[in-house]
């Protein structure tokens, strides 16, 4: 397989689609930001495209790299990843939270301009 500069960045943009989808369908993030998410989409075209070789029928391709398996490949390779890099996109409230005494809220603290 020969692979020119015009389709590497045809697959470079497709890996970063994929591992950006499969980043939002994992609710996850992979560890090195967007380099990890491109990161990402490459190993989930190359067990798509080389070791697996699966697809659906009538599934969109582009490049000859089949779309939905790679997008869901993705997300299955940031669900993993990501439970031993164990950084959740979104933060946990239990670190930060400490209750007082009761679940009402204290009001807002009013700043005075002139006092």
């Amino acid at each position: 397989m020969v692979i020119t500069l015009g389709a590497l960045i045809i697959w470079l943009l497709i890996a970063a689609l994929v591992g950006f989808v499969g980043e939002l369908l994992a609710h996850r993030r992979a560890p090195f930001g967007i380099i990890g998410a491109i990161i990402l989409g490459f190993i989930a075209i190359f067990l798509v495209v080389g070791v697996l070789g699966i697809h659906f029928v009538g599934e969109p391709t582009l490049n000859h790299v089949p779309l939905i398996t790679s997008i869901i490949v993705a997300a299955i390779v940031v669900a993993i990843w990501s439970a031993f890099a164990h950084r959740h996109a979104y933060g946990y409230y239990s670190r930060h939270y400490y209750r007082r005494g009761s679940y009402v809220r204290r009001p807002r603290r009013r700043y005075r301009l002139f006092r």
